[in-house]
């Protein structure tokens, strides 16, 4: 098969004009931006010294090493005693919680209640009226009274707690304010739903009263009727069975009573007594 040949296209006819150059436009060279700039080279004796950054921020001077070092352990040291301070706060104060609670416990089970005191009988030697006016006209002349006293401690209020009256008490008898006579209170110890009657023996050594009181005393001695103040302080502790039981604690005790004379064996009515005790504190 022969092969198909196609003619070729005519060739452009030939211009007398000259080719066309493209119009020139003139260019400015542009301005450099600030940023781009050299800086300014440093005058002449100064020198600029690069350290690296990791070893500006990680490797301190040898000269401030041990302070760097001390300053950078001091954050947690403080983060230690804060945690230690409030360690030891919540520690007190669930101690003092669980107190509360244990001595509210023990107060609701078993009831404490102050024994009573009363002064059953009193007898009573060298206050009689003729010593009276003696102390009282002459300066020299001074009173040594006795006195031996019945007292009664009643523990009937309390069901469950016992009484331990602890050595170094001791009980007074006084008149408008002059202390007559002083004596030691026993120990014993007392169980409960007891009364205990016991002797005390008080002695007084140079006792002065005032004209004015020894004439008040004979009035009321001829009247039947001589008010006495009897004081108490006794070192206690109550016991709540066989194992708890509280500090020692002091009771104090104040019993007016009034007497029918002032020598022998006085009749004693009781006018009331006052007890107070201190807060008590318990323990095993």
């Amino acid at each position: 098969m022969a092969d198909r040949v196609h003619p070729a296209p005519p060739p452009l006819p030939l211009s007398s004009t000259p080719p066309q150059h493209p119009p020139t436009t003139e260019t400015t060279p542009l301005q450099q931006h600030p940023s781009f700039a050299r800086p300014p080279p440093p005058p002449p004796g100064t020198y600029i010294v690069q350290v690296p950054k990791d070893q500006v921020l990680r490797v301190p001077p040898p000269d401030r090493a041990r302070r760097c070092k001390k300053l950078a352990a001091r954050p947690a040291r403080r983060r230690a005693l804060r945690r230690a301070c409030c360690c030891a706060c919540a520690a007190a104060i669930l101690a003092v919680l669980v107190a509360a609670a244990f001595a509210g416990a023990v107060y609701l089970a078993y009831r404490p209640r102050a024994p009573t005191f009363s002064v059953t009988s009193l007898s009573i030697r060298g206050l009689d009226a003729a010593s009276l006016l003696r102390s009282s006209s002459s300066s020299s002349e001074t009173l040594s009274p006795r006195l031996d006293a019945a007292v009664r401690a009643d523990n009937g209020r309390n069901a469950k707690v016992g009484v331990e009256y602890r050595g170094s008490g001791s009980v007074a008898v006084s008149y408008s304010g002059a202390r007559l006579a002083a004596g030691p209170w026993p120990a014993f110890r007392q169980p409960p739903r007891n009364v205990t009657a016991f002797a005390v023996a008080m002695s007084g050594r140079g006792v002065r009263l005032t004209e004015d009181q020894a004439t008040r005393i004979a009035a009321e001695q001829a009247a039947g009727a001589v008010p006495l103040q009897v004081e108490t302080t006794v070192p206690v502790r109550l016991r709540f069975g066989s194992v708890l039981r509280t500090w020692t604690v002091p009771v104090r005790a104040r019993c007016d009573v009034s007497v029918d004379r002032l020598d022998g064996d006085a009749v004693v009515v009781n006018r009331g007594c006052r007890v107070r005790v201190r807060p008590l504190w318990w323990w095993w």
